[in-house]
């Protein structure tokens, strides 16, 4: 796990409740594609379920970032792409079954006209920063 510093409020900018503004870490980069809710068969898991959707993508981000040496420790940043920000309170659930609230890496949500295939309701992709 890489030392990292989390600025939650930068003067001058407000305080955030479900993200970090800023996170400064020193090691290797690691960046994972955006991961959708697909098993490790390639099927759809939880078709029109967010929730089932969320944890999906979440146990992915989690295998990605092992295969590179790191765990959720070591984000830094989340960019979650959703087709709808009602989507939004399932992903901070499954995020928080990773990730304490006291540790939240820097985060973007955007709201898209769709996703690769129609079944997905987001993608959600990682940065990390692991100890050279």
């Amino acid at each position: 796990m890489s030392e990292l510093t989390r600025i939650t409020a930068p003067e001058g900018v407000a305080p955030a409740a479900q993200y970090t503004h800023v996170v400064l870490g020193t090691g290797r980069f690691v960046a994972v594609s955006g991961q959708l809710a697909l098993d490790e068969d390639g099927s759809v898991v939880g078709v029109g379920d967010a929730a089932a959707q969320a944890r999906q993508v979440f146990e992915n981000l989690r295998r990605c970032l092992a295969s590179a040496g790191a765990g959720f420790d070591d984000v830094v940043k989340l960019t979650f792409f959703v087709t709808d920000m009602a989507h939004m309170g399932a992903i901070r659930a499954a995020r928080a079954e990773h990730i304490p609230d006291d540790r939240l890496p820097a985060a973007s949500a955007v709201q898209v006209a769709a996703l690769v295939r129609p079944e997905f309701l987001m993608e959600i992709e990682a940065f990390a920063v692991v100890a050279p």
